[in-house]
């Protein structure tokens, strides 16, 4: 799908949403496009195209890294940035911090497109039944996926499954069993009307994969808590099964090939939210700090760039600073390096000078001063502590764990974005990858064991590994049943999915959040049961019908 033609619609019933507006009387037109487009042709088309968009507020963007891998088991704070409340789990975390109200006003702006798109279809002339039928499940999809973010994010909510035309201050707090019965309708109507095909020939549009692998999600969160059915972790399983055999998905030969930037429509892509090198189309993205477009690459990199023989440059990145792994993350996680290929894939570990000249050392005490050449080595990590004498040997700076701070740390490589036009540009091109094929074995796999099913679970854990594995010590990597417990699951799932919007995702799920970052994460002691759901935004709390007590008819959570 040419993410070019997704348009931002000036269309009052998809603007005017009561839980969505920043200010209900202030609203403003951008175009001169009328209500009635949608109802012609292209409008239709038009429209389910900008039902996507709202995906590039939580994906790929600074925002969405706050809501997923801040203040879990494997990230701590960097040394720069806001919103580091959600790292901290402290008194910062408020109803009225502003990514609260963005995430929620620009998923129910994606819903209320998608309700304008699924109640209007009829009525739209010009275009085939089959289109039709097919852009509405394209719709249901985006729905869905849109309420289950929220869901996840802030627990029971307003179910809105008609277009809002007009400003309301009528709002209620649906119980989650409903949003998940409405999840899971929307899933299984769009599964039946979507292509059966991997991928859409017009790339980036949703297909009954992508449906299949949402429902799955949705299926393992639900299996978990309080409206657990008998048959989430089979019908999970069955789900991803039907990923793993009936499409063309393939697990890439090569870990670092998944994040080749130079490979983003490869085989191992379930489902991917779309960037662009056109950065008008980029500056929609709301996502917070970066300017717009897929930013990831800022927010996880050291501050190589005032070191000796360095400076700021496009290959390396701009070090914003905004995540460090935890020393669980390193020393534990990826603690296994002989066998296993992800820590080198996942983290940078060398610097090459692109500043020539001769410096005083920083942070490496075994040498007073360096000399340079252009392509040198400049920064190394080891990854463990290199004695003295032996850094004092090497002509150039060793980063070892003593010496690990909030600015200098293993970066994580897997959102370099070296296209963008120079040094300082934060918008990316990359497409964002949400789900791709080694998420669905695992989840396979976590479905099976909580099913009893051990023997297939640990099959699935070893395709993921011995994918990862180096050259000749791909056998090395694989496990037996007795080595597989819940535990080393959630673990392998780190090593393999770090820093890809899931982890505190993850960690919800399994009611596991407080427990392993009180444990993993010093930084986040303050973590409370309180905090598996998000402070509701004080905007829908203020915009919500009053009660005969003068109270708001949108509650708001619990311990805030």
């Amino acid at each position: 799908m040419n993410i070019n033609k997704i348009k931002v619609f000036a269309l009052g019933s998809m603007l005017l949403i009561s839980t969505s507006c920043q200010d209900l009387l202030k609203e403003e037109v951008i175009s001169n496009i009328g209500n009635d487009y949608i109802n012609t042709a292209k409008g239709f088309e038009d429209a389910t195209k900008a039902a996507y968009s709202s995906l590039r507020t939580f994906y790929g963007t600074q925002l969405g890294l706050t809501f997923t891998e801040y203040g879990t088991d494997i990230y701590a704070t960097g040394a720069d940035g806001g919103y580091k409340g959600f790292h901290f789990y402290d008194t910062q975390i408020q109803p009225t911090v502003d990514y609260l109200a963005i995430l929620w006003d620009e998923m129910y702006r994606g819903i209320n497109t998608c309700n304008a798109v699924i109640s209007r279809a009829a009525a739209v002339t010009g275009i085939s039944d089959a289109t039709k039928k097919l852009r509405v499940a394209e719709a249901k999809f985006l729905r869905a996926h849109y309420y289950y973010i929220l869901h996840e994010q802030f627990g029971p909510l307003d179910l809105r499954l008609t277009e809002t035309l007009a400003p309301t201050k009528e709002s209620k707090r649906n119980s989650s069993a409903e949003v998940y019965a409405q999840i899971i309708k929307d899933c299984n109507e769009a599964i039946a009307d979507l292509e059966n095909k991997a991928h859409s020939n017009d790339y980036g549009r949703a297909t009954r994969a992508s449906a299949e692998a949402l429902l799955a999600k949705v299926y393992l969160a639900k299996a978990y808590g309080p409206n657990k059915a008998s048959d989430d972790f089979q019908k999970a399983a069955d789900l991803c099964t039907n990923l793993i055999s009936k499409y063309s998905f393939k697990l890439l030969d090569d870990f670092a090939a998944v994040h080749d930037e130079n490979n983003q429509l490869n085989s191992e892509v379930v489902f991917a939210v779309q960037y662009t090198a056109d950065q008008i189309t980029n500056a929609t993205n709301v996502g917070g700090e970066g300017g717009g477009g897929n930013n990831l690459h800022l927010f996880f990199g050291m501050q190589y760039d005032t070191q000796a023989g360095m400076v700021r440059d496009v290959f390396n990145g701009r070090p914003f600073k905004r995540l460090r792994p935890t020393a669980f993350c390193l020393n534990n996680v990826f603690g296994e390096r002989v066998n296993d290929s992800r820590y080198k894939k996942t983290f940078k570990d060398t610097w090459l000078c692109n500043n020539p000249g001769t410096f005083n050392t920083s942070f490496d005490n075994s040498k007073s001063r360096v000399t340079f050449a252009a392509g040198d080595t400049t920064i190394f990590i080891p990854g463990f502590e290199m004695s003295l004498e032996e850094r004092a040997k090497r002509k150039y700076q060793v980063l070892v764990p003593s010496r690990y701070d909030e600015a200098l740390f293993p970066t994580l490589q897997k959102f370099f974005d070296t296209k963008r036009a120079d040094r300082t540009e934060p918008r990316g091109s990359r497409d964002y990858v949400v789900w791709r094929l080694a998420d669905i074995y695992l989840m396979r796999a976590e479905a099976n064991l909580q099913l009893g099913k051990k023997a297939e679970a640990t099959a699935d854990v070893n395709v993921v590994r011995e994918r990862a594995g180096w050259p000749g010590r791909k056998q090395a990597m694989r496990i037996t049943e007795n080595q597989l417990t819940f535990d080393f699951l959630v673990d392998e799932r780190a090593r393999e999915l770090v820093g890809e919007q899931m982890r505190w995702l993850d960690l919800k799920r399994w009611g596991l959040l407080v427990d392993r970052v009180k444990r993993y994460n010093p930084q986040a002691s303050a973590v409370a049961e309180k905090h598996y759901l998000r402070p509701i935004p004080q905007t829908q709390i203020d915009r919500s019908a009053k009660t005969a007590e003068g109270t708001s008819t949108f509650p708001q959570n619990p311990g805030y």
